[in-house]
């Protein structure tokens, strides 16, 4: 499970910094890609990976500002020439599927594949046998909201030597012995699944907020989290001006991510204001009150490794 940083910046494009795009590819897990936002030229940010558009299966908008989503129509139309033919599901606020359609009705686009539009609340988006995902809202001027994915326990690894010490020779059987609660063998014996494997992986959790004003109560739902991803707009002396534009400091998101006891917190959605020294400078704001900080960049990847 890797995070794919295809935008950083927040606004407007620079020379440094893309408008906000984030991948989240679970090849190994699933097979697919899930997006977060789609600023305007994420298309040609992909252009520059290995990420295949027709394995994105869920695009997750945050808010309806245009650093967020005038990339959408153009990714879901090139997905079209590029082979994508699996249903793709977006997720965000209202006024989305308006705004999907008028811009695909418009520009004559018709799509080879189908295409959910779903506008959420806060509360649970869904779930299936890998994950569930929550939708938290934020407080942005806009309706703006962050999205935390759990990943479910995954069953703990066979214990050979404990088969053997059973009598059971390797074979065929172990495998089955695995893939059910419990195994009747040919001599009559009940061989119980949980005896004979080891404990659960635990599985990941990963919040990814949109943009928003510091909130002190998002420590609950994002608790214990392995990655936070947050925006980083202002420094740390601008608190009063990242109240105004309904955004976050550096050091008031790294207070989140201490208080909610974080593995890592990653800051994205940086101001065109801060260039070269100026970005170190924030980073060590930030890891002055949570040491696992670190600020993205555009086609910076973090693989999300299993405590």
């Amino acid at each position: 499970m890797e995070l794919f940083f295809l935008g950083t910046g927040s606004g407007v494009p620079s020379k440094e910094r893309n408008v906000s795009s984030l991948v989240l590819r679970m090849l190994e897990e699933r097979g697919t890609t899930w997006v977060f936002d789609c600023g305007e030229g994420t298309q040609h940010q992909i252009l520059n990976t290995t990420i295949r558009p027709r394995r994105i299966e869920v695009i997750f908008i945050t808010h309806l500002h245009g650093d967020h989503i005038y990339g959408l129509p153009g990714l879901l139309s090139s997905r079209s020439f590029q082979g994508g033919e699996s249903p793709v599901t977006v997720y965000g606020p209202r006024g989305l599927k308006e705004y999907i359609d008028i811009s695909l009705r418009l520009s004559g686009t018709h799509l080879r594949y189908p295409l959910y539009v779903e506008e959420v609340e806060e509360g649970l988006l869904f779930e299936d046998e890998q994950f569930i995902v929550e939708a938290v809202s934020l407080k942005h001027g806009l309706e703006s909201y962050g999205y935390i994915l759990k990943e479910k326990d995954k069953l703990g690894e066979l214990q050979p030597e404990k088969l053997k010490a059973l009598g059971i020779k390797p074979g065929p059987i172990y495998q089955k012995i695995k893939n059910q609660s419990q195994t009747r063998l040919s001599d009559g014996r009940m061989i119980l699944r949980d005896e004979v494997i080891g404990p659960p992986k635990k599985g990941r959790k990963i919040a990814i907020l949109g943009d928003t004003r510091y909130i002190s109560a998002l420590k609950e739902p994002i608790y214990g989290a392995d990655v936070l991803v947050h925006e980083g707009t202002f420094a740390s002396d601008e608190t009063q001006m990242a109240y105004d534009y309904y955004h976050s400091t550096v050091k008031q998101a790294a207070k989140l991510a201490k208080d909610a006891e974080v593995e890592e917190l990653i800051l994205t959605h940086i101001s065109s204001r801060y260039q070269g020294e100026a970005i170190r400078q924030l980073e060590e704001e930030a890891r002055e009150v949570f040491e696992n900080t670190r600020i993205a960049y555009d086609f910076f990847q973090y693989q999300i490794k299993r405590n």
